[in-house]
């Protein structure tokens, strides 16, 4: 797929009201959980339980890896090696290859009820695609415009909706489907060496590998990745985060922090709340090589 310009405007309508749930510290432990809150929170979206949300997390250091990654025979020794290193590991279930988590890297994920009818998804990756370039343009317009949506062949989980700046990509797009919901994610990386993380990627998959190029898995070409601070946009985490939220804002949602949201079993959801670590030992017994 070629590039494509990110036209705000045009993409499936963003909910007017948006809970809002933020996490950057407490994800220091088990990668999986995360991935869980998110699961949780899509069902309880789904149920009605909740309404609309947003997620905003970072991890400081770790590699979450695809379904298919996680099959390739020499897996778990690069896995032990990341391990080893400092990099925590899982298998994710949104879909998609392996990717770097660490401090850089803000993850956001719109968790949305599933409309009556509704055939056509990529409507939603257009909708968090645009909001990312407007988070962009918030604090730094010039890059904001330069954002353009199109597969970044030889970067990290490769997908249609990579989102690169001057051909180089910053961010990635995966969804995850339930009965009732789905959210869509995507990792933003802002700050730091993005040639670093795709070397690391580089090396996870030359080890999962054993050598053998017959097998199916991305080729990595680190030159391809870039922060957004690399590529004249924000640097820190905490600047896009603020960018991302006022993007929301303009578009018309009203947030409301978690621990705002009516209801103790709604203000309780958290990473800690036995619901979610529950679905994390799901998640790990399901996913787990």
């Amino acid at each position: 797929m070629g590039e494509q310009n990110i036209i705000p405007g045009v993409q499936s309508a963003l909910p007017e009201y948006l809970a809002l749930f933020e996490h950057w510290e407490e994800a220091k432990g088990d990668m999986l959980v995360p991935f869980a809150f998110e699961e949780t929170l899509c069902r309880e979206v789904g149920a009605g339980a909740l309404p609309p949300s947003v997620h905003l997390w970072s991890h400081p250091g770790g590699v979450a890896l695809g379904l298919r990654d996680s099959k390739l025979p020499h897996a778990e020794a690069s896995m032990a090696e990341l391990e080893r290193q400092g990099y925590r590991t899982a298998v994710r279930h949104s879909g998609g290859a392996a990717v770097p988590l660490d401090a850089g890297i803000v993850n956001v994920s719109l968790v949305l009820p599933k409309a009556p009818g509704k055939l056509d998804f990529h409507d939603d990756f257009r909708l968090l695609a645009s909001l990312i370039a407007e988070a962009v343009a918030v604090s730094h317009p010039q890059a904001g415009v330069r954002v353009q949506a199109g597969e970044v062949a030889g970067s990290y989980c490769p997908g249609d909706f990579d989102l690169a700046i001057g051909g180089r990509k910053f961010c990635g797009i995966a969804q995850r489907r339930q009965h009732g919901a789905y959210f869509v994610h995507a990792f933003v990386i802002v700050s730091g060496s993005g040639e670093a993380r795709g070397g690391l990627i580089r090396r996870f998959y030359d080890t999962a590998a054993g050598g053998d190029g017959s097998l199916d898995f991305p080729r990595v070409e680190p030159r391809t990745i870039a922060a957004l601070g690399e590529l004249g946009g924000p640097d820190t985490a905490a600047v896009f985060a603020a960018g991302f939220r006022t993007a929301l804002q303009r578009r018309g949602a009203r947030l409301t922090p978690a621990s705002l949201l009516e209801g103790e079993a709604a203000r309780a959801l958290g990473y800690d709340d036995p619901r979610v670590l529950e679905a994390a030992q799901m998640l790990r017994s399901r996913y787990a090589r």
